[in-house]
């Protein structure tokens, strides 16, 4: 019957690609939805992902990651003093207006912390180094948001929050579909963004055949030495998180509680903790996943639609041949099983090129825009269960056209 099924698959070229890119159409919606979905919450962490750090101790106001309380530095020093600290280091998570040498302003995320530290430092270096960072206000950015950012190349100055940030090296994967570009900065450098506040007319403009700014109100040429040196944090200024990484064998659930009982009004978690509930909110809390979803299951009823109408059609066209078959003694399973098999190649057959076609724009989308569409082996192997009851499903139908099939139709004229 093997040799029946694929006879009438292939019968019919154009009928049988029809059915194939409505397939395909289906698995690429239903896989890029997902993978969009999955690259969306793991991206809404990726701040995390940067840090080695064993707890995050933040304002017992913390939302998610981006959305949080400043504390004053003075829990870093006290943080050090827990038993089952072997290092604290400080994070600043700030916004900021970045302001090009076209005048227009981009919203950015500030991301401040220690370039001789190690707790955290941004991944995927492709350009420059973390030591660049200890020169006053300097920046490093990811390479897919140069667009965004409007910058062309290593070296180029721009303003954020009426002070200079030269940009000194170049990422790549660093960007969060949740949040605005990050530009990673020194603590210090940070700190004087934050403080500076905002001007409403563009205060620099570059000079002729240089990348440096030329200042007139906010600031002046750091070659003239007369921009101050951005001061080293005091214990009134204000961080956003406490990065601890425990002694080896330490107890972090423990450690939590010592931390939250020495530092008041704050709360402690784990890189799990924080990541969980960071992408809790974005799933739970913003209609991101139901929109997706919703996403996902048109393209499920897309396809069932377009298989099953294929399917019928195929049956109404071989009645003959079934009635044939059901006047030489074959039972209706057999039938079954012929039409099952039609509809098991054409979900093998349309979910082939489908998820190759998925993985080769999910590569295309993260080396040209750093957007993860992320596609697992699990992901992959449940598009595909979906897939066949998609096909079997909708084989269901035609099934429904050959059960009432009288033999006597062979001997009609």
């Amino acid at each position: 019957m093997v040799s029946l099924a694929r006879k009438n698959l292939l019968e019919d070229i154009p009928r049988f690609l029809v059915a194939q890119a409505g397939i395909m159409f289906a698995v690429s919606l239903v896989t890029i939805q997902t993978g969009i979905f999955a690259g969306f919450t793991r991206s809404t962490t990726q701040l995390i992902n940067n840090s080695d750090a064993d707890l995050w101790v933040a304002s017992e106001s913390l939302v998610h990651t981006d959305l949080t309380l400043p504390i004053p530095l003075t829990n870093l020093v006290q943080a050090q003093r827990v038993g089952g600290v072997t290092r604290a280091e400080a994070l600043i998570v700030r916004g900021g207006i970045w302001r090009h040498s076209q005048g227009e302003i981009t919203p950015v995320r500030v991301i401040g912390f220690d370039p001789k530290g190690e707790l955290f430092a941004p991944k995927n270096i492709i350009q420059g180094s973390l030591s660049a960072l200890e020169q006053p206000y300097t920046t490093i950015v990811d390479i897919t948001n140069f667009s965004s950012l409007n910058v062309n190349r290593i070296g180029e100055t721009v303003e954020v929050s009426s002070l200079p940030a030269k940009v000194v090296g170049l990422t790549k994967g660093n960007r969060s579909i949740a949040s605005n570009p990050f530009m990673f900065t020194s603590l210090e450098s940070a700190n004087a963004y934050s403080n500076s506040g905002q001007t409403s007319n563009l205060s620099c403009k570059l000079q002729a055949g240089s990348t440096d700014l030329q200042c007139s109100n906010t600031y002046i040429d750091q070659s003239k030495n007369s921009l101050p040196t951005p001061k080293k944090l005091a214990a009134s200024d204000l961080i956003t998180y406490v990065l601890i990484k425990a002694k080896p064998g330490e107890d972090l659930q423990a450690l939590k509680q010592k931390l939250e009982a020495a530092l008041p009004n704050t709360r402690a978690f784990t890189r799990s903790e924080l990541a969980k509930k960071t992408q809790n909110f974005w799933q739970k809390r913003t209609g991101i996943g139901f929109l997706l979803g919703l996403g996902a299951a048109v393209g499920v009823i897309v396809g069932v639609i377009i298989v099953a109408q294929i399917l019928y059609s195929s049956v109404s066209d071989h009645l003959q041949e079934f009635g044939t078959l059901k006047a030489m003694g074959a039972s209706d399973w057999v039938i079954y099983g012929v039409i099952i098999e039609q509809a098991l190649w054409m979900s093998v057959l349309g979910y082939l090129p489908g998820i190759i076609l998925c993985f080769g724009v999910g590569a295309w989308t993260f080396a040209t825009q750093g957007i993860l569409i992320l596609i697992t082996p699990v992901a992959a192997i449940a598009v595909f269960g979906v897939t066949i009851l998609m096909c079997v499903g909708s084989a269901v139908f035609a099934i429904q056209k050959v059960t009432k099939l009288d033999p006597a139709i062979v001997f009609k004229a």
